[in-house]
């Protein structure tokens, strides 16, 4: 019967309570299998494919997709598909782990004598080590989750909770393992923000070639200000013959009109920024924001080895979605 006084808070809180009370049993329940199925994974020169049914199903996705980011190849296969053909895509490099709370799952129950011969090893990830599956696993983890949060005991939520935390647990150990670090994670995201501060180099975004506004150090200032303004970067470069001598920015602009001075007579080179920044081309583009931030300034010279090869800005980066 309904219950149009229910108290929905109230249930949240105890669900809340059995699952966070269920995954802190969990490192109770580690022990040596967990290392061995970690250093097994770490050393495979294959990949690790994930199996599950119905909700162990979408939990082993989310681990294989877990473990793929964090630089452990990973896939996830489903049982019955597996029995009608995927069963090719597992060579005898891979590990495949298993995750069923029953251990009785006859979906994979029916494909133990195939999976034996094609991979390299099993695991099992069950809350019975007694289990058909545990049985037929080189390594069997057991993870018990006491009862569900359902309080029919019925609809699997503990358990999955459980399985999902064991696959993040499985992920981080292996990434320190391996020390895997933020540019990896990168490579493994390309297309995030996070990605594209640790992949994107200055010289992905800088500006080079005619798209440079250059003047020589004699040219007088109101001639300079018009390849300022046709190059609308915010800067000029003063060049020597081919070497960079200084810069003149909006910034210096602004200052000599403060000061009142004669932007028809006065040499560039005599009111320019001689101790200009630079940056590397192969920088990180991040580190041009960096730089950029700290000394209060919108634009670096690009250098590569030591030669000026372009300008990059702090318009550049935003547009990047650097920052």
């Amino acid at each position: 019967m309904m219950n149009k006084n229910f108290n929905y808070i109230a249930s949240a809180k105890r669900t809340l309570k059995i699952e966070s009370d269920s995954i802190k049993n969990i490192s109770k329940q580690l022990d040596s299998s967990f290392s061995k199925l970690c250093e097994e994974i770490k050393n495979s020169k294959g990949v690790l494919v994930v199996m599950g049914v119905g909700k162990s199903g979408h939990i082993g996705q989310k681990i294989a997709a877990t473990l793929s980011s964090t630089g452990t190849a990973s896939i996830f296969i489903h049982p019955t598909e597996a029995a009608h053909g995927d069963m090719g895509l597992i060579n005898k490099k891979d590990i495949v782990l298993l995750i069923s709370n029953s251990g009785e799952t006859d979906e994979i129950i029916n494909i133990l004598p195939s999976l034996k011969r094609h991979s390299k090893k099993i695991a099992s990830l069950t809350g019975n080590k007694k289990s058909s599956i545990s049985k037929n696993a080189d390594i069997s983890i057991e993870i018990k989750s006491g009862k569900e949060a359902c309080p029919l005991d019925l609809a699997p939520t503990s358990s999955t909770t459980n399985a999902l935390a064991f696959g993040d647990a499985l992920a981080i150990a292996l990434l320190e393992a391996k020390g895997f670090s933020k540019n990896d994670f990168a490579y493994s995201h390309p297309a995030g923000k996070l990605g594209k501060k640790l992949i994107t180099q200055v010289k992905d975004l800088m500006h080079t070639g005619s798209s440079i506004p250059r003047v020589d150090y004699k040219t007088v200032l109101d001639k300079a200000l018009i390849e300022i303004t046709k190059k609308n970067l915010g800067i000029t470069l003063v060049m020597n013959k081919q070497k960079v001598v200084g810069i003149f920015t909006d910034g210096d602009l602004r200052r000599c009109i403060n000061n009142k001075i004669d932007i028809q007579s006065t040499k560039i080179s005599t009111v320019m920024t001689k101790d200009f920044k630079t940056i590397d081309s192969d920088d990180l583009a991040v580190d041009a924001a960096e730089i950029m931030e700290k000394n209060k300034i919108f634009t670096l010279v690009v250098l590569k080895k030591n030669k000026s090869i372009g300008v990059i800005s702090m318009h550049d980066l935003i547009e990047a979605r650097i920052l």
